[in-house]
């Protein structure tokens, strides 16, 4: 029982931070780390991963992926993404910004999301990301590399446009 509990005190925030990022949504994030959870400790398998990380990962993957097929919708940003201690025009911009780039990655396919998650948020090596979404290494550097250019060249069309209405984003 120690084991499990230390792998849930070092990587359930991690989990959750993934399962969020991949659905935008709070209240699914955590309802995704929980069953990822659950699953792990129910599971008779060995970890057949390099690293319990991306193992987790995987789990958390496959739920968001039934998730989505089951419900078929899209999740809104709740208000609880909100931080404490600032400024309303920071607390503002920064929700703004973050339900900017929440939204960037919803339009992302799922696989090239999960690959891009993985690699910046999570810093697994390419590897472990191939392993964990069932892909070549080349074809986990290449949707790391197509999504960080959708998502820079989305920055810049915002960019653009904030200087052409006259004020810098």
């Amino acid at each position: 029982m120690t084991d499990f509990q230390q792998i849930y005190q070092r990587y359930a925030p991690d989990v959750y931070r993934f399962a969020l990022y991949l659905s935008g949504n709070p209240a699914l994030a955590e309802d995704i780390t929980s069953e990822t959870f659950v699953r792990l400790w129910t599971s008779d398998e060995t970890i057949r991963m390099q690293t319990v990380k991306a193992y987790l990962f995987a789990i958390a993957r496959h739920l968001y992926i039934d998730d989505r097929r089951a419900a078929r919708r899209r999740a809104e940003i709740g208000s609880q993404l909100m931080e404490t201690g600032s400024s309303p025009e920071t607390v503002a911009t920064s929700r703004s910004e973050l339900q900017w780039v929440l939204k960037l990655l919803q339009d992302l396919p799922e696989t090239d999301r999960a690959a891009l998650l993985m690699r910046a948020q999570q810093e697994l090596p390419y590897e472990e990301i191939a392993r964990a979404l069932g892909l070549s290494v080349v074809a986990a550097k290449v949707k790391v590399h197509r999504a960080r250019m959708k998502l820079a060249a989305a920055k810049a069309g915002m960019s653009a446009a904030a200087e052409s209405e006259g004020g810098v984003r």
